[in-house]
């Protein structure tokens, strides 16, 4: 009985896994599983594009399908947003990524009315403002995470928070010096298809989901003062998290 795509992506995946497929190998094409499994080159196309769209290949036009040399990033949130890591002046991204090289590109702040539903999480009036940061994370060349920041107007305006650069520590360690320090965080997480702006934004290969998180930052006395939007390319994370009962 002939296998199918999916049978063929777990046979693929698992010479990956064992390093027989190391990364940067070229990985067999289309022809070549249609001899050796004996589908349909559909069948073979449908087992490729699994592979891609689960971030361990890319496609290179006119050349085939590669194993993919860029190492997953492990998100790991406890860590990452512990405040002996912001407090200290460091980025909570050197909680995922260590010495890889990373860099923030089209980087916008500006003030503008509070979404709707962004109005609510920060328990603002309706057509509050907000201080709005939107930018992209690109790790080895490779553009990763868009985000976007909202905080309340009135609590930021004219600090280092409404501005490109807040500084070491980031903004959380502005907030701490505006008596609004973040003490607990809140992330609600859901996978989805992206839309045809977000796929060309994080460079996607067709067929990829993202990860969709909300994250909120609350004080001592549970007030919001930030909500941060993140879409991240499902193919290049993996999220880790620590609980202790």
């Amino acid at each position: 009985m002939a296998q199918t795509a999916r049978q063929i992506a777990d046979d693929l995946r698992e010479r990956i896994g064992s390093g027989e497929l190391a990364p940067g190998a070229r990985l067999p094409g289309e022809p070549a599983l249609v001899r050796q499994y004996g589908v349909a080159k559909e069948t073979a196309r449908r087992a490729l594009t699994l592979l891609v769209t689960e971030g361990l290949a890319v496609r290179r036009r006119g050349s085939g399908t590669y194993v993919r040399e860029f190492q997953p990033i492990r998100r790991v949130a406890n860590r990452r947003l512990a405040q002996e890591g912001w407090g200290r002046g460091r980025s909570i991204w050197a909680a995922d990524l260590g010495e890889r090289p990373m860099k923030v590109t089209g980087l916008h702040v500006h003030e503008a009315p509070a979404p709707d539903d962004i109005a609510r999480a920060l328990d603002l009036p309706t057509g509050s403002s907000v201080v709005i940061r939107d930018w992209l994370f690109v790790v080895e060349g490779e553009p990763v995470q868009a985000a976007v920041s909202y905080l309340p107007a009135d609590l930021v305006r004219g600090s280092a928070i409404a501005r490109e650069d807040t500084g070491p520590g980031g903004t959380y360690a502005r907030l701490a010096e505006l008596g609004a320090k973040p003490i607990r965080f809140v992330e609600e997480l859901r996978a989805r298809m992206p839309s045809q702006d977000e796929t060309e934004r994080l460079h996607l290969a067709d067929g990829t989901p993202v990860v969709e998180i909300y994250r909120t930052a609350l004080t001592e006395d549970d007030r919001p003062v930030e909500v941060n939007r993140m879409l991240l390319d499902a193919g290049v994370y993996v999220m880790e998290y620590h609980v202790t009962s």
